[in-house]
């Protein structure tokens, strides 16, 4: 078996004795798809499974960054290490993430137990970068206690912080739209603890009324977790203890019920298929061209052929 390269393993090493500056190495290196990517991970993988994954979610101005600030503080009260995924917007000229009010964790820039990064969703629909769950993997072998991964926000099609997180924290807030345009945007069906931001303004209570109502519709089995609903101020800080709390709740939940095990491996299901598709398109591409496949769509569209049997005929040319 080949040794990975010390440049990699040195890099991991400092990684997992707290340099900061070895974690964001090894996070451009996944954002950058560099040829070393494989032997990062494979350097990793016996150091992860540790942290827990925090999603946050929720539509444009509820505050997810001032309640992620707020959060951080609170995880650091309670002495535990914390690295923090933001997945920003992408600016159409240099694909890098458009910082946005990024500036309100600045509170914690001085602090060597939190790790800040900002990453670019580079125009992918779920609200994520797609280099997220390999960034996810460098924090947790780097020994953070938890990962918050805060989403560029919600919408019809941008749920699958879901899919990537032990639990998901669904942000609202009043004035940001009634309870059935929450159900529309698909949040009531992700969330595991959703809190009310912004609970000193009007119409806060009413938002948890709607919520209540909402949720009591579910069909749920009498085991199965029932999302609390938290009212919070982040600016002052009200009601994070809470919010900390019921997070604790709900990952002691996980463990006992066996569900944190199958979210994991769902996980790893979607990555792993991820990753094939990506490299079984690439392959293709270098061995075949596009313009195979441009002559297969235009047979389609004129009618010649269907779309089953034009992708069985990419495949034959593939296998060949």
């Amino acid at each position: 078996m080949s040794r990975r390269p010390d440049s990699v393993e040195r890099l991991v090493e400092r990684a997992r004795e707290g340099d900061a500056r070895s974690v964001a190495r090894l996070i451009s290196l996944v954002e950058d798809e560099s040829p070393l990517l494989r032997e990062v991970m494979a350097a990793l993988a016996p150091h992860t499974g540790s942290a827990q994954v925090i999603g946050i979610t929720g539509s444009p101005g509820v505050g997810k960054s001032t309640s992620t600030s707020a959060l951080v503080t609170e995880l650091r009260r309670a002495g535990k290490r914390v690295g923090v995924l933001a997945v920003d917007p992408s600016s159409p000229f240099s694909g890098g993430a458009l910082l946005g009010d990024r500036v309100r964790m600045q509170d914690h820039a001085l602090d060597r137990d939190v790790y800040i990064r900002s990453m670019a969703s580079r125009g992918h629909l779920g609200g994520l970068a797609w280099t997220t769950p390999q960034a996810l993997r460098v924090l947790d072998a780097a020994g953070c206690d938890v990962v918050l991964v805060e989403t560029v926000g919600v919408g019809q099609s941008e749920v699958e912080i879901a899919g990537l997180a032990d639990t998901t924290m669904v942000l609202l807030a009043p004035g940001m739209g009634d309870g059935i345009q929450a159900a529309k945007a698909g949040i009531l069906e992700i969330g595991d603890l959703y809190v009310v931001n912004k609970a000193d303004r009007d119409g806060a209570e009413q938002v948890r009324r709607d919520l209540r109502s909402m949720l009591a519709l579910a069909d749920r089995t009498d085991d199965a977790w029932r999302p609390p609903i938290v009212m919070t101020v982040a600016q002052q800080g009200q009601g994070l203890d809470e919010v900390v709390g019921e997070l604790d709740r709900h990952r002691a939940w996980l463990a006992s019920s066996g569900e944190l095990a199958r979210r994991r491996t769902r996980r790893a299901r979607d990555e792993i298929e991820a990753i094939a598709v990506t490299a079984l398109r690439a392959r293709w591409g270098d061995v075949h061209g596009r313009s195979e496949l441009d002559e297969l769509a235009t047979a389609v569209v004129e009618g010649e052929t269907d779309p089953y049997a034009a992708a069985d005929e990419l495949l034959d040319a593939f296998a060949d």
